[in-house]
């Protein structure tokens, strides 16, 4: 396996941005990459991990308003120049992710066109995830919305298990673990998922998406319609 969009980049351009620094690292589940409001250290192309991003306020729990697995990047607003996140990066998945320094890595996006264009298209299609998101929160149900997030969270890992407990789920949808925990139930009693010690298995997806409300399709067509284009020369 490896991360989509370095997969997608020119041969040349993945070995010029191995020779510069890009490397292997195993992140953990709970690990915070950055802040929000610090300048990046590295940027991080996930592979089996999946970040998400959380936005803070004071006075009340950090709340998820974007996942970003295999298909990303970590870092993506230093493609525009940016050198600090609006959000908190947290491990919600361990696995491997290839990691850069910032200063390093920005400094081949400005000389590969390649390169920044498959960082534009996918920060486009966050910022849609971000937005659609945004809705989901405040108008959907709980049961449709956890669907819709363990069909999101599959995906970025490229996997039917998902290793998060209710708790968790409560934090990342913003909820009080009573709702997640009935909406759960509901899904498992359907035979879409089941559960046990934070292990969640997705067991019928077609199914779990008819469950889901409608952000899941939207998301996931963002996304296909930002695809990476053919590979060209650096």
């Amino acid at each position: 396996m490896n991360n989509s969009l370095l997969a997608a980049l020119p041969h040349a351009k993945y070995q010029r941005l191995l020779a510069a620094g890009l490397e292997l690292v195993t992140l953990k589940f709970g690990e915070v990459l950055h802040e929000s409001g610090v300048p990046f250290r590295y940027v991080y192309f996930p592979i089996d991990c999946v970040i998400s991003l959380l936005t803070t306020m004071k006075g009340h729990q950090a709340l998820e308003v974007g996942l970003v697995g295999h298909e990303g990047i970590v870092g993506s607003p230093l493609a525009l120049g940016i050198h600090a996140s609006l959000h908190r990066a947290l491990v919600q998945r361990t696995g491997a992710a290839m990691r850069m320094e910032s200063a390093l890595f920005r400094k081949e996006v400005l000389q590969s066109k390649p390169l920044r264009q498959a960082l534009y298209r996918y920060t486009n299609a966050l910022i849609g995830q971000i937005g659609q998101t945004a809705g989901c929160t405040q108008f959907h149900s709980m049961q449709a919305r956890l669907a819709r997030y363990l069909l999101m969270t599959g995906d970025c890992a490229r996997s039917g298990e998902i290793h998060l407990t209710h708790e968790f789920l409560a934090r990342m949808l913003g909820a009080r673990r009573e709702r997640v925990t009935r909406a759960a139930s509901a899904l498992r009693k359907r035979n879409l998922i089941k559960y046990s010690r934070g292990k969640i298995t997705i067991l019928d997806r077609i199914r779990l998406n008819a469950a889901s409300c409608e952000c899941y399709q939207i998301i996931k067509r963002i996304y296909d319609d930002s695809a990476y284009e053919d590979k060209a020369s650096a």
